[in-house]
């Protein structure tokens, strides 16, 4: 009790002290009395939204899902979770009677159209000579265009199949059917899901992998409505604490239901290597504002006096009181802007008891 009798006498003591207006006289003991500690005033930076919560991501797409083309029993798997892969590198083997059956449709097809380039070439010349109607020259030539759409068909089967047209013409030259199916990488990256195991018996469109390009990675970032002013699609992205840079790709035009927050998507171009997908991190924005000079302020050096927001910049008889602009405000840092000098102290520390003696001053609350 007798400690908070001498504050509050010493708090009087400062106002009675002080010049008129948003200046404070105070003494060395006094500054040290009160426990106010200054620092020097961050260099000028460009505009900035600090801190942003954000989640990285896998962009659209670099990501992709393999399944099984045709129902099969898994034979074996070759890669496992986060393994990397090459394109066209061997990820498992399947057995499938099913692509034996869509192989001996291809080679029934292929003896079809055969014949009917045969009988159609006959008809041609036949009719060419008066010998036949152009009516049945027609029809053959009609079936000659199913013919070769449904061998067409039947090697599209195949290729959706996994099978190379390589594979898919010495079928037909060598007439050997192959139950063996392989499943390959589409792209060079690496597994992320791996859902099949050996000797499971699997349905057509079931997924065996997951395999993702990580390299450029994506971030979704969640940004109050109030501070997207200055923000432009290009503008430079960072994730100060891995390092990563990259560009603001794409501004949201809904807000979130439940947090009222804009969401924002970049590309992560460099450093992508030290981040992983899901992970959540905090994102620094370039924002285009015209403001003037701006700096980052530790919270504690803010006071809020009569609506005004105010830092406390260090002078020869003590401290003066400079109103700034708080463009946005942080779990623990802000960024101001206001007519401050870049070789100037401000408060970090102690602000409360400037706050009070000021409010004094002024006839305050």
């Amino acid at each position: 009790m007798k400690a908070a009798t001498s504050c509050f006498l010493f708090a009087m003591g400062i106002a009675q002290a002080a010049l008129a207006g948003d200046d404070l006289t105070l003494n060395a003991r006094q500054i040290q009395d009160l426990g106010i500690v200054t620092a020097a005033l961050p260099a000028q930076q460009q505009g900035e939204l600090a801190g942003m919560p954000a989640q990285v991501i896998i962009p659209g797409n670099q990501l992709f899902i393999i399944s099984t083309p045709l129902p099969a029993m898994v034979e074996q798997t070759m890669v496992g979770v986060g393994d990397a892969v090459k394109k066209g590198q061997l990820l498992a083997r399947l057995q499938s009677p099913a692509l034996a059956e869509a192989q001996r449709g291809l080679l029934q097809a292929s003896t079809q159209a055969q014949l009917a380039n045969d009988n159609l070439a006959r008809d041609e010349q036949l009719w060419k000579e008066g010998i036949i109607a152009e009516s049945r020259y027609r029809a053959t030539r009609s079936q000659h265009l199913e013919a070769g759409a449904a061998l067409a068909e039947r090697r599209q089967m195949l290729r959706l199949s996994g099978m190379s047209d390589g594979a898919i013409a010495r079928l037909q030259s060598g007439n050997n059917l192959n139950s063996l199916l392989a499943v390959t990488s589409p792209i060079d990256g690496v597994v992320l899901e791996k859902s099949a195991s050996a000797g499971q018996r699997l349905d057509a469109a079931v997924p065996l992998f997951k395999v993702a390009r990580l390299e450029p990675l994506g971030l979704e970032i969640q940004v109050p409505l109030a501070n997207i002013r200055g923000l432009k699609v290009g503008a430079a992205v960072s994730v100060p604490a891995y390092g990563a840079t990259g560009k603001l790709t794409a501004i949201g035009r809904s807000l979130s239901g439940g947090n009222q927050t804009i969401l924002l998507r970049a590309l992560i171009q460099q450093g992508a290597a030290s981040l992983r997908p899901g992970q959540f991190v905090e994102a620094s924005i370039a924002t285009a504002s015209d403001s003037g000079a701006q700096w980052s302020v530790p919270n504690s050096a803010l006071a809020r006096v009569e609506g005004r927001t105010l830092v406390f910049v260090g002078t020869a008889k003590g401290f003066r009181a400079e109103a700034v602009t708080l463009l946005h405000e942080g779990a623990q840092h802000s960024v101001i802007t206001g007519k401050l000098k870049g070789d100037g102290k401000i408060v970090v520390h102690g602000v409360s008891a400037l706050k009070a003696s000021l409010m004094g001053i002024g006839g305050g609350e």
